[in-house]
This record gives C-alpha cells, structure tokens and sequence, in this order.
C-alpha cells in the first residue's frame, strides 16, 4: 500500500487551518489550536487510532470556539478523504466500543463515500471546563460531510462528561485504525459491489 500521508489547509475570515495527518502513523498528536479540551480530545483519536495527526489553527475564538472546531473538523475530514485515496484493499468498515470508568460509547465507521452522521449522545453537563459539548457534534458533522463517511455515534452510559466525550473519542480513533487498515484478502479490489466508493 503507498504512502498515505497528507496535509491540506482550509483558509477562511472565521479560522486558518492546517491539517498534516499520516494514516499509518505511531499515534502521534500535536496540537495547537486555542481549544485545549479538543486538543485533548484529538489526541485520543491519533494514540488510538495510531494516526500521526499535526492540527495548527487560529480562529475567531474571541467569539465563540463555534468556527474553529468546526472547522478543524472539516479540515480532518478533507485530509482523511485525500490519504485513503480510492480505498482499494481498504476493510472499510470499523467499530469499538470502548469503556473509562462508568461510561462506555460505541462508535461505528463506514468509507462508504457518503456522508451520514448519527449522534446520540446525552451529556450530562452542557460544559466540560470551558468547552461547550454541543460542538462536538459539529466537529463529527463537519468531519463526515468532507472525509465522505458515515458514522454513527452512541454514548450508551455515563455519568461524567469529560468520560462520556473521552470513551467517544478514543472509540473513533479505534474504528477509524481498523477501518483503514488493509485487507489482505482484497488485494486491489474496492470492498463494494459497486466497484467504486
């Protein structure tokens, strides 16, 4: 399989976003975005997806964090998309469910070059220090609607919601690493049907 590495930016009047991610990493995160607790959260999806993933961005944070984290969102997706290329010998799908302490999510993937998204997620404070939960699921919409996938999210318990958005994280990272990894089985084929994705 090539190299899948790539970088994309995404310059707009509400952020500036760059993206350098390689598929077949050791997991390493950095970060430097204004928005600590998605940092955070990002890094959970390259240690545990074994993505190397770099996320530089400068965004109207003095409104609202809104723009930004959509944004690198969206940019994550646009940078998936281009590294997995035309998904020949890709398996495709992925999911994990994953537990940290009382909470436990499922997350489930699909590189089916469509976008869907399904969130359902109930957190149990509207704020985790200072970020607004409601963003997440504007990061995953943007993430899905440009890396072409669908994704379907569930918290299935918890209690804390700093656990809540941990175990959702940490389960994309792990469905993203085995829906991206090869299937040896397909050698150059398209896991479709179709012929195409």
């Amino acid at each position: 399989m090539a190299a899948r590495t790539t970088s994309v930016t995404r310059d707009t009047l509400e952020t500036q976003i760059s993206v350098e991610l390689n598929l077949d990493g050791t997991g390493r995160g950095e970060f430097a975005t204004g928005v600590p607790f998605l940092e955070h959260m990002m890094d959970q999806i390259a240690r545990h997806g074994m993505i190397d993933l770099k996320v530089t961005a400068k965004g109207d944070n003095h409104i609202d964090d809104h723009h930004t984290v959509e944004d690198i969102g969206i940019t994550i997706g646009q940078a998936m998309a281009k590294a997995a290329g035309d998904k020949k010998g890709l398996t495709r799908y992925g999911h994990a469910y994953v537990p940290l302490d009382e909470a436990l999510s499922r997350v489930v993937v699909d590189f089916s070059g469509r976008p869907g998204l399904e969130y359902h997620v109930d957190y149990t404070r509207a704020q985790i220090g200072e970020f607004d939960v409601d963003l997440f699921r504007e990061f995953f919409q943007g993430f899905v609607n440009h890396a072409n996938v669908t994704l379907h999210i569930d918290n299935l318990r918890g209690v804390n919601s700093h656990h809540q958005a941990e175990t959702i994280f940490k389960a994309f990272g792990r469905a993203l690493r085995m829906a991206l990894s090869a299937d040896d089985r397909l050698g150059e084929q398209t896991p479709s049907t179709k012929g195409v994705l």
